[in-house]
């Protein structure tokens, strides 16, 4: 059964209800999360996710069921690369740890607008123009290949950034910001502060890992609802997650190594099944293959990490 109007709003609906819970009930206090809680919300986040994979199977048959939890571990073994970035952030504009789950909401809040876009942008391209799935699959090796070789954040400094610089000359910035507000006055001069500064570049940096992750998850599905649903979904769960592995990610020294190993074989995959529909052959690269590639590749990687750490190497 294909999603109608109904599916959208229904689902859209959800989502804003969950999070205005989030924040206006369950955090409605700044305070630091600690990782039980973390925890925590991060199974409660994939257990509604895995119930609304379970809607689909009856709904819509285990062909789509498929390609939403494919897309979905996808999409949130992607993400863990924004919570690196996510840290580097956070750390360069000095914003507490118990401010941090504040700025994550709106942070998202505009990422579910954006993510939108992006998809809606990307399914249309693709049903229109078929041959680009070349195009996103040479992006993806490419991509690996920078992830492979550490490029993926490593030299990010937000100082240099010409978003921040620009908006720096647009409006004063005010660095003594107590009350963990967006904008403050300071002698009768409104002035944005540090953590807009920060809100802005995390959905900078969202944009940014949407350019690689939309492509990636096209390789799954081009059903507009699935891919949207299933990005929405980690999303969702990413806050929760980001408190969850803060202080343990650095510890994930192969982590890096099996993302770039997951682009590259989403690239491929793009490649090859687009090729051999071109070519009338035979040959298919399922979604159930790339899925038992994804938990390799992620667990491989997990494993290594982890006797790293016990062998006492840094």
């Amino acid at each position: 059964m294909q999603p109608n109007a109904l599916s959208w709003i229904a689902f859209i609906a959800f989502v804003l209800v969950m999070l205005l819970l989030d924040l206006g009930l369950f955090h409605r206090r700044d305070k630091e999360m600690n990782v039980k809680t973390a925890l925590a919300w991060s199974a409660f986040w994939i257990t509604l996710a895995l119930l609304f994979n379970a809607l689909v199977l009856v709904t819509s048959g285990s062909e789509r069921a498929l390609e939403f939890f494919t897309a979905y571990l996808l999409e949130k073994s992607l993400s863990v690369d924004n919570l690196f970035v996510f840290i580097l952030i956070f750390d360069y504009f000095a914003i507490a740890p118990r401010h941090q789950h504040r700025v994550l909401f709106w942070g998202i809040l505009g990422a579910l607008a954006t993510r939108a876009a992006f998809i809606l942008a990307g399914v249309a391209l693709v049903t229109r123009f078929e041959w680009i799935m070349y195009l996103f699959g040479a992006f993806l090796l490419y991509t690996g290949a920078r992830v492979a070789r550490g490029k993926s954040g490593d030299d990010f400094d937000p100082g240099k950034n010409l978003i921040i610089r620009a908006f720096r000359r647009l409006l004063p910035v005010a660095t003594d910001n107590p009350a963990a507000r967006f904008f403050t006055r300071v002698d009768g001069r409104l002035h944005a502060t540090t953590f807009l500064l920060a809100l802005l570049f995390i959905e900078v940096s969202d944009l940014i890992f949407a350019v690689d992750s939309i492509p990636a998850v096209l390789s799954v599905s081009n059903d507009t609802f699935i891919v949207f649903t299933s990005n929405i979904f980690a999303i969702l769960g990413l806050r929760s997650l980001y408190f969850a592995l803060n202080g343990i990610m650095r510890y994930f020294h192969y982590l890096n190594h099996a993302l770039a190993g997951i682009l590259s074989f989403i690239g491929l995959k793009m490649c090859v099944n687009e090729l051999s529909r071109d070519l009338s052959l035979s040959f298919h690269v399922s979604n159930l293959a790339s899925l038992a590639v994804i938990v390799t590749l992620l667990a491989a990687a997990i494993i290594a990490s982890i006797l790293r750490k016990k062998a006492g190497k840094e």
